[in-house]
């Protein structure tokens, strides 16, 4: 199943709280992307991976300036570097989408509340692949969204472009770019470039229990 909407910035019409700023800033920064898309990039929150004056994840900060030239050179972007990017077969969001007061970071209260929005994101979108970036998205993909065990995250740059096989899901997680040392650029472009070259998709074959010839596939 595919979805229809070719929307690309907040695709489901998700209208989480948030905060109203006079400072330029957008109240929230929504998900981002193809709407149909393998692969799914989740951040932790637009003060720390960028968009809170762009509305679009991982623009204007570093984590952007570092990722989207990956991102392109692997065909997911159009461009190395832009504040609105033209996304194929990604789809980019955060989870927790709010740009909160006084550039603070999010509670956990807030995380919570704002946990259903991602997940009910997540689970339309039906990527096959999961990219969390940074130590808190690791460790909460892997929490909710695999077998594995969360305190794998507590070695991120360990496991930083490596592929984790999930429940449903198959996990590369990386590290965060703001602490990216030399040569962490190139392994998530190699391992993301050898799954490309895999049959990536998770999917069951249910064609036996349909009464015609065609093939019933779900995610």
């Amino acid at each position: 199943m595919r979805n229809v909407t070719d929307r690309i910035s907040n695709p489901f019409g998700m209208s989480p709280p948030t905060y109203d700023h006079d400072d330029g800033r957008e109240p929230s920064v929504p998900g981002y992307g193809d709407a149909n898309a393998d692969f799914h990039l989740i951040g932790d929150h637009p003060g720390a991976h960028g968009g809170e004056r762009t509305g679009v994840p991982f623009t204007e900060g570093e984590a952007g300036r570092r990722l989207q030239p990956i991102l392109h050179d692997l065909g997911f972007l159009a461009e190395p570097h832009a504040d609105d990017p033209a996304p194929t077969n990604l789809f980019a969001s955060y989870l927790h989408m709010g740009t909160l007061p006084d550039g603070r970071e999010p509670t956990e209260d807030e995380y919570d509340d704002m946990e259903r929005f991602f997940d009910a994101e997540l689970r339309a979108i039906g990527a096959h692949v999961l990219l969390p970036v940074g130590e808190r998205a690791t460790r909460h993909v892997l929490r909710h969204y695999t077998a594995k065990p969360a305190d794998l995250a507590d070695d991120l740059p360990a496991i930083h472009g490596t592929e984790i096989r999930g429940s449903g899901w198959l996990v590369i997680p990386i590290r965060d770019p703001r602490e990216w040392e030399s040569g962490d650029d190139d392994r998530l472009l190699a391992g993301l470039a050898a799954l490309l070259e895999q049959d990536y998709r998770q999917e069951a074959d249910l064609s036996r229990f349909v009464a015609t010839d065609d093939r019933y596939v779900v995610r």
